[in-house]
């Protein structure tokens, strides 16, 4: 039986494909960071405030030998992702500025994206099973679009999408990534549609962690200023969680509202929003703003103190926090 076949044939075009040595230069560097340690110790440099790290810091991240590290940071640095410089007898690490802009699109953007819907991870390989976790995180921004009608919708998504995906970087529990996502993008647009003539003085508090000194002044402050005083905290490299000496602490000064805290990352957004930002211990992390006042605070690390010396760390933040409070409110 003869068949004929009709229909357009198949016409040869000009391809738009990258070209073979591109393509064998993407694939190496995709081959690099295809191990987990690798891409753990990338986003450690990435969001290390000093803005590098050495062996001994990386080190942390996994119970492997410093030799294995250093072979994974040399695998990373032949790529050209990674810059070293030696000092004494460490060697410190750094993103390529070439590369950064690569570096963080794919932190910020590729990993959250890649994340399974909480709790459901392993239980289903149906994908059609699992609620649609975007959707979600788009609802919120329409919710919240609304209730803040002097906004664009389209940059409220974006700061929901971008807050959600800052805490993703940190988070150890993805279970509750959405109703934290709300609290902070809440803060951030309550930040952006501030006005400055009609509003409380507000103060923002700034440590690495914000697991430790910033939470309790803020925590302070509220109690202490009652109103008066708008406080924020912020990290610029978040913790996971709360430290526990100063969950306990928090709880006494705060009651309940003490289990709603949890690390934030440091934005752009918290600091024009401030009339005072204080450091504690972070260093010369904060962009600096034409009008705003900026302070740092020498005060202990609870993180690394025990109970009473987390306890004598409140009592030093407390007393500089009535100084502040009364200097801002008369």
């Amino acid at each position: 039986m003869n068949v004929t076949l009709t229909g357009e044939a198949c016409s040869p075009v000009a391809t738009h494909a990258i070209g073979q040595e591109t393509a064998d230069a993407v694939a190496a560097t995709l081959k690099a960071l295809s191990d987990p340690l690798r891409l753990r110790m990338l986003s450690a440099i990435a969001s290390d405030p000093r803005g590098e790290s050495c062996v001994c810091d990386l080190a942390e991240l996994a119970d492997v030998s410093q030799p294995t590290i250093s072979h994974h940071l040399k695998v990373l640095k032949d790529v050209d992702i990674l810059t070293a410089q030696r000092r004494g007898t460490w060697v410190w690490y750094r993103i390529n500025a070439s590369r950064r802009g690569a570096v963080t699109a794919l932190l910020d953007s590729f990993a959250p994206a890649t994340m399974t819907e909480p709790g459901v991870a392993g239980a289903s390989e149906d994908r059609d099973s699992r609620p649609d976790f975007d959707l979600r995180i788009t609802h919120l921004a329409d919710e919240l679009a609304a209730e803040i009608p002097e906004l664009a919708p389209e940059i409220v998504l974006g700061i929901v999408r971008e807050s959600y995906m800052s805490l993703a970087r940190t988070a150890k529990v993805t279970g509750a990534l959405v109703p934290l996502t709300e609290r902070f993008a809440r803060q951030r647009l309550a930040d952006v549609t501030r006005d400055r003539t009609r509003s409380v003085p507000q103060v923002l508090f700034v440590c690495v962690a914000n697991a430790g000194r910033s939470q309790l002044a803020a925590a302070l402050v509220n109690r202490i200023a009652d109103g008066r005083v708008i406080a924020r905290s912020a990290g610029s490299s978040p913790a996971e969680a709360i430290h526990p000496h100063v969950r306990s602490i928090l709880a006494e000064i705060e009651g309940a509202a003490a289990a709603e805290r949890f690390p934030k990352p440091l934005t752009d957004d918290a600091v024009r929003a401030a009339d005072v930002v204080i450091s504690m211990g972070c260093g010369d992390v904060c962009p600096i703003i034409p009008g705003i006042r900026y302070d740092d605070w020498a005060v202990g690390d609870p993180a690394l103190a025990s109970r009473e010396g987390a306890e004598a760390i409140r009592d030093d933040i407390e007393g500089r926090v009535r100084a502040l409070v009364n200097e801002l409110t008369h």
